[in-house]
C-alpha cells in the first residue's frame, strides 16, 4: 500500500482539524447553555482572556511558568543524556544505576512536591527540582534504550574497519540514539509542563497553576478555563517545536 493511501491528503487533514474545532466549540456552547451553574461559554472566556492579557496578569504568569519549565527541563536533559549513554555503554554502570532509576520512575514527580517543599522551602528551588526530576527520568530512559537498541552489526562493522571504541561511540552509537533522545525530550517536556502546573497549585505566588488555584477560591470558572486553554496550547506548541526539530535532525532516518 502506498504512503499516500495510508495517510489523508493535507487538505483533508486540515478540514478534519477545522471540523473537530467547530464541533468542540458547539459542544462547549451546548454545555454552557444547558443550565450548569457558572459554566462559562466561549464568549465569556474570550472576554476574560482579553482582560487578563490587558492587565498583564496572563503574560506574567505565563513567563513565570515557562521560566521554571525551561530551567528544570534543560537541567534534566543535560544530565540525563550522558547518564543514559553511560548506562547503555557500560554494563557495570547500568547495574549500579538502573535499580534506582526504575525505583524513582515508579514514584510520580508530583508525589515528591511535599517533600521538596519541606526540604527546600517554598521558593523556586522545589518547583525547579520536581520539573528537573520529571525531565531527567523521561530523557535518561529514552537515551539508555537508544544506546542498547543500536544494531550490533553496525558496531561490529565499524570495529572490523579498525574503529576504536571512541570512534564507534561518536560515529555510530550517538547518531543511532538521536531519535530516541529526541522522543525522550518530547515526553520529558510534556511531563515538565504538567509538573510545573501542579507545583504552582501548591506553593507559588505567580504562574498559570497559581492563578487557577486563586480562581478556584472565588469560583471564577472563566479564569480557570483561560488558564486551561493557555496551558494546553502552549504545551502543544512546545511539543510541535520539538517534533519539528526531531524531523530536521533525523531526516536521514527512514520513515514509514
Amino acid at each position: 500500500m502506498s504512503r499516500s493511501a495510508k495517510r489523508p491528503a493535507k487538505g483533508s487533514a486540515l478540514l478534519l482539524t477545522a471540523g473537530s474545532g467547530v464541533l468542540g466549540l458547539l459542544v462547549w456552547t451546548l454545555l454552557a447553555n444547558s443550565g450548569i451553574q457558572g459554566f462559562p461559554g466561549p464568549l465569556s472566556v474570550v472576554e476574560r482572556f482579553g482582560t487578563l492579557v490587558g492587565d498583564g496578569t496572563l503574560p506574567l504568569d505565563l513567563l513565570a511558568s515557562l521560566r521554571r519549565v525551561l530551567i528544570g527541563f534543560v537541567l534534566g536533559v543535560v544530565l540525563a543524556v550522558p547518564v543514559g549513554f553511560l548506562m547503555g555503554w557500560y554494563p557495570a554502570i547500568r547495574g549500579l544505576i538502573e535499580p534506582w532509576l526504575q525505583f524513582f520512575r515508579m514514584v510520580p514527580p508530583l508525589a515528591i512536591i511535599p517533600l521538596a517543599i519541606v526540604l527546600l522551602g517554598i521558593g523556586e528551588t522545589p518547583k525547579i527540582f520536581v520539573i528537573f526530576l520529571a525531565s531527567f527520568l523521561s530523557s535518561v530512559v529514552s537515551t539508555f534504550q537508544g544506546v542498547v537498541s543500536v544494531d550490533n552489526t553496525l558496531i561490529n562493522a565499524a570495529r572490523v574497519l579498525g574503529a576504536k571504541d571512541r570512534t564507534v561511540f561518536t560515529g555510530v552509537v550517538i547518531p543511532a540514539s538521536t531519535p530516541f533522545i529526541l522522543v525522550g525530550m518530547r515526553i520529558g517536556l510534556g511531563a515538565s509542563w504538567a509538573t510545573v502546573v501542579a507545583a504552582e497549585l501548591i506553593a507559588a505566588q505567580e504562574g498559570l497553576g497559581y492563578r487557577m488555584q486563586q480562581a478556584q477560591l472565588y469560583y471564577d470558572l472563566s479564569t480557570i478555563f483561560v488558564q486551561l486553554i493557555v496551558i494546553g496550547l502552549v504545551g502543544l506548541l512546545m511539543d510541535r517545536a520539538l517534533l519539528l526539530a526531531e524531523r530536521r535532525l533525523t531526516g536521514w532516518q527512514e520513515r514509514r
